[in-house]
């Protein structure tokens, strides 16, 4: 059922949320204060692309200090707006009965998309 799930996800725009997560992340690993973000950038589409069957939880000994600084400057800096489309599009998926996985799935991401430090994929 998972494997059929990551399927109607990735043709339903799974694909595309990957995709831009991908493309940003490389793109501010180009500079060397970026490379900290661009990795969390990669984790999330990592997570994004096979969402169904896999979780973000808070790594050993999470939330550390460098976590929650990271996290504070990833809110201020405007990355919050990632949680406002995942939660735009689960209202969006919601709609409809079949859309409610995928829609949940969105949902899933917003804290992690507010929060990506200190976290890993299980």
């Amino acid at each position: 059922m998972k494997v059929l799930g990551n399927i109607c996800w990735l043709i339903l725009g799974g694909l595309l949320v990957a995709l831009i997560y991908y493309i940003v992340g490389l793109l501010l690993c180009i500079t060397i204060i970026g490379i900290p973000f661009g990795v969390q950038l990669l984790k999330l589409g990592t997570y994004a692309l096979w969402p169904f069957g896999h979780q973000l939880v808070d790594g050993p000994g999470q939330p550390g200090c460098l976590s929650i600084v990271m996290n504070l400057i990833w809110i201020l800096t405007g990355w919050w707006e990632i949680a406002a489309i995942h939660l735009l599009c689960g209202l969006i998926f919601c709609l409809t009965i079949i859309g409610i996985p995928f829609g949940l799935q969105h949902f899933k991401m917003i804290l992690p998309s507010v929060f990506p430090f200190g976290k890993q994929i299980r």
